[in-house]
């Protein structure tokens, strides 16, 4: 018999038949289309079939959070590890399709592991023009008894050109305030008092240890082995895109990019291979229209974890 959940638990689960219920709501392409007939829809979809069919020029922002080189199991589906040389040539087979359609003041964000990290620039290099390294830290689980506990992974920066958006305000960071000089009126100087805490919002670097990993007691929680945060996407979304831009994701899964680009006030078009996660994106995308929050983002800004 199914255990029922804890009453805590907000993990987002479907039936079988809401399976096939949200998954209705998707789309399929089999021919070049114009961007009306998949804007703010799920491709329930191979990727590498999809892309060859979406408008040129067409998308701002492309956020992408490929398989890694990992031997996972998707939904039934397993994606095995590969020799690098062959996981590189997997990589550039589907990222040189997304060029034609990232406009030329575009960007793109490619996610990977420590490990398969290395392949991201050599491939991506050949097409886009890279601008930085994110590393983030992936505060989960146990750890390793042989090894140091992985929990570093990368987000690649990349532009089609120079010519690209960064809204630096949009992503500033929350911190206490350790060192709060004042001026010589006494008021504070670039930090605030509210009473409670002493802050300052700051520039945001490459290196991030404020994200958390959905879990069980997280409204965005689902069942999906890799899922990515909402936060770690917002700042991404905030920062190179603009409200009513159209942001894409080749692999959405169960629908991060997807529901943090409505929350935001921006377009969609998400791919998913897998019947499973494409209606998890549907269901996710339908409790959006309720609920826009982003734990972690309050008011315009980014908290620090688990605040």
């Amino acid at each position: 018999m199914k255990k029922d959940k804890a009453p805590r638990n907000k993990t987002i689960e479907l039936s079988k038949s809401e399976i096939n219920e949200y998954a209705k709501r998707s789309v399929k392409v089999s021919a070049p289309i114009g961007l009306e007939q998949v804007l703010d829809k799920t491709i329930w979809q191979d990727t590498f079939k999809a892309l060859d069919f979406l408008p040129e020029n067409s998308i701002d922002l492309i956020v992408v959070d490929p398989p890694y080189n990992l031997t996972k199991s998707f939904s039934g589906t397993t994606f095995k590890e590969m020799g690098l040389n062959e996981y590189m040539k997997w990589l550039d087979k589907w990222l040189k399709k997304t060029v034609r359609l990232l406009k030329e003041n575009g960007s793109i964000y490619i996610c990977s592991d420590w490990k398969t990290s290395i392949a991201i620039p050599e491939i991506a290099g050949k097409y886009f023009l890279l601008q930085n390294r994110i590393s983030w830290e992936r505060e989960k689980g146990r750890g390793a008894k042989n090894n140091w506990k992985n929990c570093l992974e990368d987000i690649w920066f990349f532009t089609k050109s120079k010519d690209y958006t960064f809204n630096l305000d949009a992503v500033k960071v929350q911190r206490p305030v350790i060192a709060p000089y004042r001026d010589t009126n006494g008021k504070p100087k670039d930090w605030v008092d509210d009473g409670i805490s002493k802050t300052r919002l700051t520039h945001p670097s490459n290196i991030w240890t404020d994200i958390s990993i959905p879990f069980w007691s997280m409204p965005e929680n689902t069942n999906h082995p890799t899922q990515k945060p909402e936060k770690l996407i917002a700042k991404l979304i905030l920062a190179s895109s603009n409200e009513g831009d159209v942001i894409l994701d080749p692999f959405v899964g169960s629908g991060t990019t997807s529901v943090v680009a409505k929350k935001l006030n921006r377009h969609y078009i998400g791919i998913e291979r897998e019947k499973e996660y494409a209606a998890l994106t549907e269901k996710r995308l339908e409790l959006a229209d309720k609920n826009k929050e982003i734990q972690g983002f309050e008011n315009g800004i980014f908290k620090t974890r688990n605040a």
